[in-house]
């Protein structure tokens, strides 16, 4: 099961969600992150958006803050403060 928590400000257009992964020596991820992974997330917290809107240029391997482009509509682009923690 993994740990997840959800919080959006919408007037700064920003959304933000710590995403809890096992690490291995030298906090580096087991594995990594993808759209995908943000889309269950999103799904979790009732949010059904497709995963190519999901604009993530490559998978997110380390721990951290990660700014994640979110396609909403074709002029809208909101971001998504993904936060990768520790198991």
């Amino acid at each position: 099961r993994r740990h997840t928590r959800f919080k959006c400000d919408w007037s700064s257009d920003v959304c933000s969600s710590d995403l809890a992964r096992k690490v291995g020596d030298n906090d580096t991820l087991y594995g990594s992150v993808t759209n995908s992974d943000i889309a269950d997330l999103l799904k979790q917290k009732g949010f059904d958006l497709d995963r190519r809107k999901i604009l993530l240029p490559d998978a997110i391997r380390a721990l951290g803050e990660n700014m994640v482009p979110v396609k909403l509509h074709r002029d809208v682009t909101a971001q998504l403060k993904v936060i990768v923690v520790k198991e």
